[in-house]
């Protein structure tokens, strides 16, 4: 199937249902499926924003921007608790999370008249470990773009042909996927990891990740990026930066930026 098939199937199949909220984050994903629910619903489409500990504020203002920018209606639901079942950070925490923020999420968009709710996850997903799809199927969300069987490059090629500012916008998870499972999560943590990334940020890196080991901050960067780091000044202007947070100890994880690295302590 070509890829204008595959977007005529999403318009198509987005288009089946009278009203639909998008599950919003301002990631690659998510960004095109509002441009999508535009396209499909024109004002029968709103998005929703979970603003919670684990959104990061650049993710938020991104996701301002793109509903600015799609005109679609952007809720924002405030949600500062975090629930004692994600605190505690389990291997199925994700499913936890998501059971949470899309039940937040589907009574959103009942009050504002939506009785559907998108997701933006995609045929990669499927691919990883992602025990928050499980929660989405439980609550019967409905995930156009896997429906439609595009994947992320496809979704970054149609996000460009539609000037979609994130088509090239590096791939993005949650804070709390910074921290191993069993290490217990709370605003601290994640605050700390977010102004890590963020000094990495202004450093100039594009992929990156600092992932949270107690005292501990692995750093994660693309594979292209990581020799930015044989420069003497710029390793003590990051290691001082990130211990200033909090942090006893600075590494660089050898062998680069890895999706789910952390998924490797599960059990099998």
């Amino acid at each position: 199937m070509s890829l204008d098939e595959k977007y005529d199937r999403l318009i198509k199949f987005i288009g089946g249902v009278n009203s639909a909220a998008v599950a919003f984050s301002g990631g690659v994903d998510s960004s095109f499926l509002c441009h999508a629910a535009v396209s499909a619903l024109g004002g029968g489409a709103i998005a929703v924003t979970i603003v919670s500990p684990m959104l990061p504020q650049s993710e938020l203002d991104c996701a301002k921007q793109i509903a600015a920018l799609t005109g679609i209606k952007h809720i924002l639901v405030n949600e500062d608790h975090i629930d004692e079942e994600v605190a505690a950070n389990p291997r199925e925490r994700c499913y936890h999370c998501k059971k949470k923020e899309f039940g937040k999420i589907i009574e959103t968009a009942l009050e504002y008249g939506a009785k559907t709710v998108f997701d933006g996850s995609n045929m990669d997903d499927l691919n990883d470990y992602r025990p928050g799809l499980r929660a989405l199927a439980e609550l019967r969300v409905c995930s156009p773009l896997r429906e439609a069987g595009l994947n992320k490059a496809e979704i970054r090629e149609l996000s460009k042909r539609f000037a979609l500012p994130t088509w090239n916008k590096p791939a993005f998870a949650c804070l709390a996927s910074r921290i191993p499972y069993g290490e217990r999560i709370d605003r601290q943590k994640l605050s700390r990891v977010e102004k890590a990334e963020d000094l990495l940020r202004a450093e100039g890196f594009v992929q990156f990740r600092v992932r949270s080991h107690g005292d501990i901050a692995r750093i994660e960067v693309a594979r292209e990026e990581r020799g930015r780091f044989f420069d003497g000044e710029a390793l003590d202007r990051i290691s001082a930066g990130i211990k200033g947070l909090g942090f006893l100890y600075a590494a660089l994880e050898l062998e680069g930026y890895a999706m789910g690295s952390l998924n490797r302590t599960r059990e099998t």
